[in-house]
């Protein structure tokens, strides 16, 4: 991505603190750094994994885990998924993302429909890469889709809201949210167009169409998720 954000320009108005957004990225701070500490000899981070990755096969029903790694129901990896990732690189980006947009989100949600709204986001985009290819046996991992979730909301929540980038990975700008994101999407969907979605050599893809799915179940799910203001008439009503 040529174009990194910071952070923004968006101060909190409803809640003091964002605790689910500094909670999730904790979680999957401590679940990379089990996968990276685990033994190699013993493959145990290959096993929690394939344990907890959402696996098209798995979840369709046409191949079965074997019963040592059968950890949790197939439908519950649309959910476990999130907290696992394929490398440092992809657990920073992740997160960075996350830091940035995520507590406007969750300020304009409150806590706990900021929880079901974030899943709700990452297993809509696990569903749609599924669709991709619903026999694959390539595990999916990472917190992206969910996180494109938030970003879709944060495009219809705060979309002139300043958001500091790097542009180039060199070059500091204040730029308007609608521009990173509405940037960032066209870049998802050029990707998903042009680029092949098999693994690479080192056995890793990028899922283009979850990001995709992710930011525009998030633009749609925030309108009955976001809580409403009192309107001016109730407060007429009040006085």
């Amino acid at each position: 991505m040529p174009i990194i954000p910071l952070r923004d320009i968006n101060k909190l108005e409803r809640i003091p603190f964002q605790f689910v957004t500094v909670t999730l990225i904790v979680l999957c701070v401590l679940t990379y750094l089990y996968q990276w500490l685990a033994p190699a000899s013993e493959n145990q981070s290959d096993a929690l994994v394939l344990s907890f990755a959402m696996i098209p096969a798995v979840l369709t029903g046409g191949v079965a885990l074997p019963a040592k790694l059968d950890a949790v129901p197939a439908w519950a990896t649309l959910i476990t998924y999130t907290f696992l990732h394929g490398g440092f690189l992809h657990l920073l980006g992740n997160m960075l993302f996350l830091w940035v947009f995520g507590d406007n989100v969750e300020d304009q949600l409150g806590h706990i429909r900021f929880i079901i709204f974030y899943f709700a986001c990452g297993a809509i985009a696990a569903l749609c890469h599924l669709v991709l290819d619903p026999s694959s046996v390539a595990p999916l991992i990472g917190a992206s889709g969910a996180i494109s979730g938030v970003m879709g909301a944060y495009l219809v929540l705060h979309p002139k809201t300043r958001v500091w980038v790097l542009l180039f990975w060199r070059i500091p700008l204040p730029l308007p949210a609608w521009l990173v994101l509405g940037f960032w999407i066209c870049f998802q969907v050029y990707m998903a167009m042009t680029v092949s979605s098999a693994p690479g050599a080192d056995g890793s893809s990028v899922a283009w169409l979850a990001h995709i799915g992710g930011f525009f179940a998030g633009i749609l799910l925030i309108l009955p998720f976001r809580k409403r203001p009192p309107t001016t008439g109730a407060i007429q009503r009040m006085r």
